[in-house]
């Protein structure tokens, strides 16, 4: 079974046992669903949303069974992580793991392979070949995950 890391619990909110985490993993509106499941940890425990909510640069969460603080301060420091089985994503959502694997190409000429993906700040770029290319829909054609090939058009100017 392979899990994806989502985020951090940082620290608990208030008494019923909220819990503050620490998030830029893309997908938070795939992930942040009241009744889905997260897996805390290092044994990977399972706990259903309950509810959820932006406060500040934290995701809020309430877990189900989880009613006050003290049940909550023990998931302090942990790490949330998602089946990767459960994350539906778009044929053209990809993740930074799937993307590290994948060839560039440039007017259907392979241009190299995907060796870093940064994202700062929703400023996202990717390096290949030693140059960093911005990874934005305008200039992205086609995903082709089955073959691990991402199409683009219009950066010869970052080669």
């Amino acid at each position: 079974m392979e899990y994806i890391y989502v985020g951090r619990i940082v620290n608990t909110h208030a008494l019923k046992g909220e819990v503050r985490i620490i998030s830029n993993f893309e997908y938070k509106n795939k992930v942040f669903i009241k009744d889905n499941t997260l897996f805390l940890g290092q044994f990977k425990e399972a706990q259903i949303i309950e509810t959820y909510r932006k406060h500040k640069n934290f995701d809020m969460i309430k877990f189900a069974n989880i009613n006050n603080i003290n049940d909550a301060l023990k998931y302090k420091g942990d790490n949330v992580y998602i089946k990767k089985s459960m994350l539906l994503l778009n044929e053209d959502e990809v993740l930074e793991d799937e993307l590290l694997e994948m060839n560039l190409y440039s007017d259907n000429k392979i241009v190299g392979k995907i060796s870093e993906y940064i994202n700062d700040n929703n400023n996202k770029v990717i390096r290949v070949n030693n140059k960093l290319i911005p990874y934005n829909k305008d200039f992205i054609t086609k995903i082709d995950k089955k073959n691990k090939k991402i199409y683009m058009h219009d950066i010869e100017v970052f080669l």
